[in-house]
C-alpha cells in the first residue's frame, strides 16, 4: 500500500494480546523461556523469545576490524556504524591490533583487551570463528559477521558454519550472520508516528521496497537481515518484534527455514498477540529452491506443506514485494474491521464491474446494499445507473456536494465494513474532488476506506498530496494489490478473533495406544498391510474383519467367520501395489471360490517372486467415498498429516490437503474444506452424505499417532479409507506403513 504519513490508521496495540493470552515466561541467558508445557514427544509449545532490546539499542558497540583507511571497504562500514552508534545513543570502540585511533577514536588492540562491557562486537573479519572464541571470555552479548563463505557456497562451508555455530554455543553470545549486512543499522526516520512495520529478511535488497515505504509517510520500526541464521534466526526476530508495542505488522522475505517448528511457535506467538505476519517465501519453484539454497543454505521446505503451515498459524502469504510492502502496511495501521461486508464505489459503471469480478473471485464478500440504501443513493445517483453494489454514481456528482453525501450514506450502512474506490486515471477537477471527499469521509468514520490510483505517472497532486498525506486512507497502485491486501486484513482479524493456538492441542502425555503400536514398529523396515492394520487399531481406527492365513483350507475358515462376501489379498513387507501384480482379489462368495483364488495368489506371488507373510482374508465393505489419509515426514516441519480423495484419484487429481501437527477439530474441518472434490462426502447424484465426523475422528487419531510415533514412524498411508453414509463410521480398507 503506497501509504500516508503521520497518524496513520490508528490499533491500540497494547491491546491486542487476545483472550487466550500467553503461558508465564523466565529468564534465561537473554532468552525469555516459558516455564513447564512440552508436548508428547518432549518438544516445547512455545516460542522462546530472545531478550534483543541491547542488540537494537545497544549501550557500547566494539567493532572488531574497524578502519578509517579511505578506499577500504571496513572504513565504510566503520564510518556507519560510527553515525548509528550515535543515533542509537551507544559508545563505540574500534578493535585493532595495529592502530591506536580510527577516526579519533582510542583503539584497543584485541577483543581481550576490552576493559568495559560491551553489548554488541559487530565482526569485520574474513573469519569470524576465532573472534568469537575470544568474545566468549568478555561477556558480550550479541555478535554480528560479515564474512560470507559458508552455507551458501555448499558442503564445506555448511560444515565451517557449523563449526561457527558450535563456537557461538559455547560462548553464550548471539550471532546475527554470518553473510548479513548493514541493514539492521540503516537510519530510520524518527518523525513518523503510529503502529509502525517490523522487517524481517534473509536478502537485504529484498526488504528495500518496504524500508523505502518511509519515504511515503509508512513508519518502519526495525530490519532483521537475518543471513545464514548460524545462531539468531528469522523465527527469534518474530517472537522478539511480536511483543514489540510499536509494532503493528511484520513483514518477512524468507528463502529458507532455518527449523519450521521455531517458525511455527513464533507465528504462534505474533497470532496469540494479535500481530499480522506477512511473508513472501520464495522457493514454490524448483528454480527458485534451488537458487534460495544457493543464497543462505537454508532449506526450502516442500512448497505445499510451507504453504499450509503457514495458513495455518496466520502467516499471510503474498508472491511480491509490492504485495509484502501493501499488504503489511494495511495490516500495521488499520484498525479492527466493525463490519465484513465491501461495497466498491466508482465514477465508471466499467471499472466498478471489473473490479467487483476480481474482488468476488478472491473471496471477498460484497454484499447488496439494501433497498432503503439503494433509494437513499438515487437522490443524488440518477435512477437508470444501479447502486446495489458496486455503486457506479456515473461520473457527474464527484465534482459537487454530492460526492460526499454519497460516500456518508454508503458507510453509514451496517453492513459495511470496506470502501473501495478505484479511481483508474485522473481526470481534474472531478478525481480531485473525489480524493479530498473520500479522505474526509474516511477522517470521519472507524471504517476502512481504500482507494486504487491507477495513473502510471504517480506525480498528482491529488495522489502526492492528498491522498498519500491523508492519515486514514489506504491507497493502491493496482486492483489487484488492493483486493490481496484486503482480503488479508479481513481473514487476519477473523482468524485472531479467539484465536486457539494449535500447540493448545497438542497432547502432553502418551496414550494408551502408545505402547501397543510401538510394539509393532520394525526400525527402517516397512510392515506388511495386516500389521500396519493392527497399528491403525491400536488408535482405534475401525479396519475391516480379517485374519491372515497361511493356507486355502484356513482361508476357507477365516472366510467363514469373516462372513461372505470377502476380500482376499497378499500381504508382505515388501508389497506395496498389490493390485497392479493381480494381488488382490474382490467379492469372493463361496468356499470354491475362496480355495481357488488363494492358490492363484501363491502362484503369482512366486511368480513375481513376492515374499509372503501369508494371505489376508477381509471382510468386503459397503461403497462409500474413498478418501486417503496418511502421514510423511517433512526435513522442515516434521510429522505432517495429508487427507485426500482416495483410491485411483489420490495419483490421477492430487486432491488433497496437509497440515502440521498438532490440530484439532476445527482444523482437520477446514481440511476438507480445502479439497476440490469436497461435494462428494455431501453426495452427489443421489448418493447419501458421507460420515464426515467419522473421517474427522480418523484425522484426527491420524494425527495423534503423527506425535506420538514421531521418532519411529516414517510414513503411513491409508488408501483407500471407505467413508460410509452418514452414521456408520469409516473403515481403513488398506495400509501402508514404514518404520523409521
Amino acid at each position: 500500500m503506497l501509504g500516508s504519513t503521520h497518524g496513520t490508521f490508528t490499533t491500540d496495540l497494547r491491546a491486542r494480546v487476545v483472550a487466550c493470552g500467553e503461558p508465564p515466561t523466565t529468564a534465561v541467558h537473554g532468552v525469555t523461556a516459558v516455564a513447564g508445557d512440552r508436548d508428547v514427544s518432549g518438544r516445547p509449545l512455545y516460542a522462546p523469545v530472545p531478550d534483543l532490546d541491547r542488540f537494537f539499542r545497544p549501550e557500547s558497540v566494539a567493532v572488531v576490524g574497524a578502519s578509517d583507511t579511505e578506499g577500504r571497504p571496513n572504513t565504510g562500514i566503520t564510518r556507519q556504524l560510527l553515525a548509528w552508534a550515535e543515533r542509537v545513543g551507544a559508545r563505540l570502540v574500534p578493535v585493532h591490533p595495529t592502530r591506536s585511533r580510527v577516526f579519533g577514536i582510542d583503539c584497543v588492540p584485541s577483543v581481550g583487551a576490552l576493559t568495559e562491557p560491551v553489548d554488541l562486537a559487530v565482526l569485520l573479519v574474513a573469519d569470524p570463528l576465532p573472534v568469537i572464541e575470544e568474545l566468549a571470555a568478555t561477556k558480550v552479548r550479541f555478535a554480528v559477521a560479515f564474512a560470507s563463505g559458508f552455507a551458501e557456497t555448499g558442503a564445506a562451508g555448511a560444515a565451517a558454519q557449523e563449526r561457527l555455530a558450535a563456537a557461538v554455543r559455547r560462548s553464550g553470545l548471539r550471532l546475527l550472520g554470518p553473510n548479513t549486512n548493514l541493514n539492521a543499522f540503516e537510519r530510520f526516520r524518527e518523525d513518523l508516528e503510529g503502529p509502525a512495520v517490523a522487517l524481517i529478511t534473509q536478502s537485504g535488497h529484498q526488504g528495500r521496497p518496504v524500508f523505502t515505504l518511509q519515504e511515503l509517510g509508512v513508519r518502519l520500526s526495525h530490519w532483521a537481515p537475518t543471513g545464514n541464521e548460524a545462531d539468531l534466526e528469522t523465527a527469534d526476530f518474530l517472537s522478539y518484534f511480536a511483543g514489540r508495542p510499536e509494532v503493528g505488522a511484520i513483514a518477512c522475505y524468507v528463502e529458507g527455514l532455518k527449523d519450521g517448528r521455531s517458525f511455527l511457535l513464533a507465528a504462534d506467538r505474533a497470532a496469540r498477540h494479535g500481530v499480522p505476519v506477512v511473508a513472501v517465501k520464495v522457493g514454490r519453484t524448483e528454480t527458485g529452491a534451488r537458487t534460495a539454497a544457493s543464497h543462505t543454505g537454508k532449506l526450502t521446505g516442500a512448497d505445499q506443506v510451507v504453504d499450509a503451515a503457514m495458513r495455518q498459524f496466520g502467516v499471510i502469504r503474498v508472491d511480491g514485494l509490492d504485495q509484502l510492502q501493501d499488504t503489511a502496511t494495511l495490516l500495521a495501521r488499520a484498525r479492527r474491521p466493525v463490519a465484513e461486508g465491501v461495497v466498491v464505489y466508482s465514477i465508471s459503471g466499467g471499472t466498478g464491474a471489473h473490479f467487483a469480478d476480481l474482488a468476488t473471485a478472491a473471496g471477498l464478500d460484497l454484499p447488496a446494499l439494501p433497498q432503503a440504501k439503494q433509494d437513499e443513493l438515487h437522490q443524488w445517483i440518477p435512477e437508470y445507473l444501479d447502486v446495489a453494489n458496486p455503486v457506479d454514481n456515473g461520473g457527474h456528482p464527484v465534482g459537487d456536494w454530492r460526492g460526499r453525501k454519497i460516500i456518508d450514506a454508503i458507510l453509514a450502512d451496517p453492513s459495511v465494513g470496506v470502501l473501495i474506490c478505484p479511481i483508474t486515471g485522473p481526470f481534474p477537477p472531478m478525481s480531485d474532488r473525489l480524493a479530498q471527499d473520500l479522505v474526509d469521509a474516511a477522517e470521519a468514520t472507524d471504517k476502512l476506506v481504500c482507494v486504487v490510483w491507477g495513473s502510471p505517472v504517480g506525480t498528482e497532486d491529488a495522489y502526492r498530496t492528498t491522498l498519500l498525506g491523508s492519515s486514514r486512507v489506504a491507497t493502491f497502485r493496482t486492483f489487484s494489490n488492493c483486493i490481496g491486501a484486503v482480503k488479508a486484513y479481513l481473514d487476519h482479524h477473523r482468524f485472531t478473533t479467539g484465536y486457539r493456538s494449535p500447540f493448545d492441542e497438542a497432547p502432553r502425555t502418551p496414550s494408551p495406544s502408545l505402547r501397543k503400536a510401538q510394539a509393532l514398529m520394525r526400525p527402517g523396515r516397512r510392515l506388511s498391510e495386516h500389521a500396519a492394520k493392527q497399528l491403525l487399531r491400536a488408535y482405534g481406527i475401525r479396519v475391516p474383519r480379517e485374519q491372515l492365513v497361511t493356507s486355502a483350507a484356513a482361508a476357507v475358515r477365516a472366510a467363514g467367520l469373516v462372513g461372505y462376501p470377502v476380500v482376499m489379498k497378499a500381504s508382505g513387507t515388501r508389497l506395496a501395489h498389490k493390485t497392479e501384480l493381480g494381488l488382490v482379489k474382490v467379492g469372493l462368495t463361496s468356499a470354491s471360490q475362496v480355495r481357488d483364488a488363494y492358490r492363484e495368489l501363491t502362484d503369482i506371488a512366486r511368480f513375481e517372486s513376492v515374499d509372503l507373510d501369508g494371505i489376508l482374508v477381509c471382510q468386503m465393505v459397503g461403497r462409500g467415498v474413498e478418501m486417503v489419509v496418511g502421514v510423511t515426514h517433512d526435513e522442515l516441519f516434521g510429522p505432517t498429516v495429508t487427507v485426500g480423495l482416495g483410491g485411483v484419484l489420490v495419483e490421477v487429481l492430487n486432491d488433497t490437503a496437509v497440515r502440521v501437527p498438532p490440530f484439532g477439530e476445527r482444523e482437520a474441518r477446514s481440511m476438507l474444506a480445502e479439497l476440490r472434490g469436497r461435494a462428494l462426502l455431501d453426495g452427489v447424484r443421489g448418493a447419501p452424505p458421507a460420515d464426515v465426523d467419522a473421517l474427522v475422528e480418523v484425522v484426527l487419531r491420524v494425527q495423534r499417532m503423527a506425535l506420538e510415533l514421531d521418532g519411529d514412524l516414517a510414513e503411513l498411508d491409508i488408501n483407500p479409507l471407505m467413508v460410509l453414509p452418514r452414521g456408520q463410521g469409516a473403515v481403513a480398507l488398506d495400509a501402508l506403513a514404514v518404520c523409521r
